[in-house]
């Protein structure tokens, strides 16, 4: 493992680490993660954050708009201040290599975060992953991969594509988002459609679910998340599910962004057992 730089502490004592290495593939630019850590006694429950982007855009650095636009405090203000550390994750896009790649990259940035957690002031044991749209399903996928031997401990899924096995039909086309993440054009699109859905991969030692999704949504429709919502339900796994009505994708048209952050909070209390804030 390459080593940590020091962090940069602000002057409100929130450790930054910046551009910490969690994987180096041969062939491809080393992938990163961007770490901040509240102040104060023990170990911080850490907050992985996935963006979004259709698996062939966005960044680690770049908040979706309506999380970016949040008044005073701003969103990672938010998390610090309830005692969790955030951690900003890269993972491949579909035009670097195809799935299972991202899903890969995602495991091994929170394998180096687990493996570091003495050293960045993290609990070992209190991980949870929250992403946005891509970012959603793949942190759903690492949390239900039964291979992976870092334990997640919660899954904060906002709007994010759950089956494609259902939509193979619409993937199959060159151009289309999917089609490119699961190299549609070479056999086993099939195989690889299930094994990119997290509503195929769901068994009852899956961690807690809280999902959020725009009712409005029609890039990704409100029913994969119900979906999803239904099958972890079936095994007896808590799936917390939040309809937002009259939001379309990226909760665009949400009344109220910064209390749906509240309840992201809330729902991780409660499930991690956190109960001190800064």
């Amino acid at each position: 493992m390459e080593p940590i730089r020091p962090p940069f502490v602000d002057a409100d004592g929130v450790a930054h680490y910046r551009n910490i290495t969690v994987s180096r593939v041969q062939g491809f630019r080393p992938l990163h993660a961007d770490l901040r850590v509240p102040p104060g006694e023990g170990r911080k429950p850490l907050i992985a954050f996935l963006h979004g982007g259709a698996f062939w855009a966005g960044s680690r650095v770049d908040l979706p708009e309506m999380l970016g636009a949040l008044e005073s405090p701003g969103f990672y203000e938010r998390l610090l201040a309830r005692g969790y550390a955030v951690a900003d994750l890269d993972y491949r896009l579909s035009s670097e290599a195809v799935f299972p790649a991202p899903l890969e990259d995602v495991e091994s940035a929170l394998r180096r975060l687990h493996a570091g957690a003495d050293e960045l002031g993290l609990d070992a044991g209190r991980f949870a992953v929250w992403g946005e749209s891509a970012g959603a399903t793949l942190g759903a996928l690492a949390a239900l991969d039964q291979d992976f031997d870092v334990p997640i401990r919660a899954v904060v899924d906002w709007y994010g594509p759950a089956d494609f096995v259902e939509g193979i039909t619409r993937v199959d086309v060159p151009g289309d988002p999917i089609y490119a993440l699961l190299d549609g054009g070479v056999p086993g699109l099939w195989e690889r459609a299930r094994a990119a859905s997290p509503t195929r991969q769901v068994h009852a030692d899956a961690p807690p679910f809280l999902l959020m999704h725009g009712v409005a949504d029609d890039s990704v429709p409100y029913s994969e998340s119900e979906n999803l919502a239904a099958a972890l339900r079936a095994v007896g796994v808590r799936a917390d599910l939040v309809p937002v009505e009259g939001a379309a994708h990226v909760l665009e048209g949400a009344s109220d962004i910064g209390a749906l952050v509240t309840q992201v909070l809330d729902f991780l209390d409660d499930v991690l057992h956190t109960s001190g804030r800064l």
